[in-house]
């Protein structure tokens, strides 16, 4: 079985705390894992908050996908050489490690798309650090599916951010932008690629035969028919029309402000919507700490935690694991299906 790979993200914020809490709380959810970082970003972390965790590092992935570690061993892959490491000091970002955080994930993604592992766990990252050293991308998502596209001549053209947690699924239309921009950003096509990636992959991916989606208008009460904005006659319902002709179970655009409701969110296995906060505002609501953060269109699978880098929280005894324990355990079960 090809394992799962781990990258902590941020070596300053709480990506190392979780993945070595989450190990030494919970190591059989670890199983077949390897964390791709630099040794001495968990050795130090481990050592700081008084962790004793037996960490096993190689050079090459293919060392350590052969090693079979004991119980309390935690097997990592080091694709960094040491002099693009960088010096860590907990709880501040340092524009000396950016580079070794770029390279961790691009590893990782690579094998990935090598067939050489079968699923990527991302831990969160600090983005204004990266972009200070030529990050040109908005977040993993987009970096990742950058990667993708270059290593498959292009074919991968579009990809979908979801949060998903027991009680909701919710994908985006637009990432990370800022509202200004966004009633540009919307299209017909757009809504509809991101329809029919959230259909394709929730059935095959998730193992849903017939998804049942719901689409969340942009305006105020949709748009009131026109009276607080046309996206939803103009882009968004001629999309779902398309897609409802194509077989795709789907509403026309809905009021935001109910669509959430317990009453309505249970006749969705998942809700699209229009931007990033109209998404993450009620999973977070009602998930945080148990939601989980997928890439949804690319060739292989990729799940993340559902926080940021907590910078302030670095160190203490009550940082949770949750969210990439379940980050892990959704990986594993997305890679059961056919």
């Amino acid at each position: 079985m090809k394992p799962c790979l781990i990258t902590v993200g941020e070596p300053a914020g709480i990506g190392p705390d979780c993945t070595l809490r989450a190990f030494s709380q919970t190591p059989q959810a670890l199983q077949n894992c390897i964390i791709v970082s630099p040794l001495s970003w968990l050795e130090d972390r481990a050592r700081a908050i008084d962790l004793p965790v037996q960490l096993k590092a190689f050079s090459s992935l293919n060392e350590a996908k052969s090693y079979k570690p004991g119980q309390d061993e935690l097997r990592l892959w080091n694709p960094i050489p040491e002099t693009d490491v960088g010096s860590v000091t907990a709880g501040t970002p340092s524009a000396s490690t950016a580079h070794a955080v770029i390279g961790c994930i691009e590893a990782a993604t690579r094998a990935c798309l090598a067939n050489e592992a079968a699923a990527l766990v991302t831990g969160p990252i600090e983005k204004a650090i990266l972009k200070s050293q030529g990050f040109q991308f908005p977040g993993h998502t987009e970096f990742l599916a950058h990667l993708s596209r270059k290593n498959h001549d292009d074919k991968i053209t579009d990809f979908v951010m979801m949060l998903a947690s027991d009680t909701l699924r919710v994908a985006l239309l637009t990432t990370h932008m800022a509202i200004s921009e966004v009633p540009e950003a919307l299209s017909i096509e757009a809504t509809l690629d991101c329809v029919r990636i959230v259909n394709h992959d929730l059935k095959h991916r998730f193992g849903i035969k017939q998804p049942r989606l719901g689409l969340c208008g942009l305006n105020p009460h949709a748009g009131e028919q026109g009276h607080f904005g046309r996206e939803e006659i103009d882009i968004l319902a001629p999309a779902a029309r398309i897609a409802a002709a194509e077989g795709i179970n789907i509403t026309d655009p809905l009021p935001a402000d109910t669509l959430f409701s317990a009453n309505s969110r249970k006749n969705f296995d998942a809700i699209i919507c229009c931007y990033h906060d109209q998404a993450l505002i009620p999973i977070k609501a009602l998930s945080f700490g148990d939601a989980v953060n997928v890439t949804l269109g690319l060739p292989f699978v990729r799940t993340s935690v559902d926080h940021g880098t907590a910078l302030d929280r670095v160190g203490r005894q009550d940082v949770s694991s949750s969210s990439l324990l379940a980050a892990i355990a959704m990986a594993k079960r997305m890679c059961d299906k056919p």
